[in-house]
């Protein structure tokens, strides 16, 4: 998360306060748009502070949610 709110100060000129809600706010709404499976995923990559960076592991979660998520429409 901190990568990407020190890219959108360094973008825009936002404060860094400002650039922080924004991440949360985008944060939020991916959540509540992709299906559950993915929080964790979402977590990771810009919540963790991890490099940001999916292993194999996280690939397969990543296909066995998309695939789920189609089998419900």
């Amino acid at each position: 998360m901190n990568e990407l709110v020190t890219l959108i100060v360094k973008k825009t000129g936002l404060p860094k306060e400002t650039a922080e809600q924004v991440v949360k706010i985008v944060i939020q709404f991916l959540k509540d748009k992709l299906p559950d499976t993915f929080d964790a995923l979402v977590d990771k990559v810009l919540v963790a502070g991890s490099d940001g960076k999916l292993d194999v592991a996280d690939a397969m979660n990543l296909l066995g949610g998309f695939f789920a998520a189609s089998q419900k429409k």
